[in-house]
């Protein structure tokens, strides 16, 4: 329950920052002339941006359906990836709240990684129901 409880906060996160991103000078004006960040929007855009935002959000309930060891391996690799991703974010924006998200983002998906870490390697070492992130 914890990976779970620790990517819902991630989604919250992401939620929260685009949804303030609005308010910023000419972003509402770039949207509609169909920029978004550096680029332009596209469908392979807007695909691959809604597929690496289905990522945490399947991973909240993927945290307490999965098999304890797909569950703890799926969570490292996409933890370390998307702390990598938030943190790398993190240095590109010059808005304060911006960098504050994606700092919380990548100390958020970077706590998924060391809880899956912290699992026991096999069944026997510990109860799944006692097993971190469970």
């Amino acid at each position: 329950m914890v990976l779970a409880a620790l990517w819902a906060s991630t989604m919250f996160c992401y939620l929260y920052c685009d949804y303030f991103e609005l308010y910023t000078p000419g972003k509402l004006q770039g949207m509609l002339e169909g920029r978004m960040g550096s680029g332009t929007v596209s469908e392979g855009v807007l695909a691959g941006v809604s597929l690496m935002m289905a990522i945490p959000s399947l991973l909240v309930a993927l945290s307490l359906l999965l098999p304890a060891g797909l569950c703890r391996w799926t969570n490292l690799v996409f933890g370390a990836a998307f702390t990598v991703l938030m943190a790398w974010l993190a240095l590109q924006d010059h808005w304060l709240f911006y960098r504050g998200f994606a700092a919380l983002e990548a100390a958020l998906t970077a706590t998924v990684v060391v809880q899956a870490w912290r699992w026991p390697r096999r069944a026997d070492d510990a109860g799944a129901a006692r097993m971190p992130g469970r």
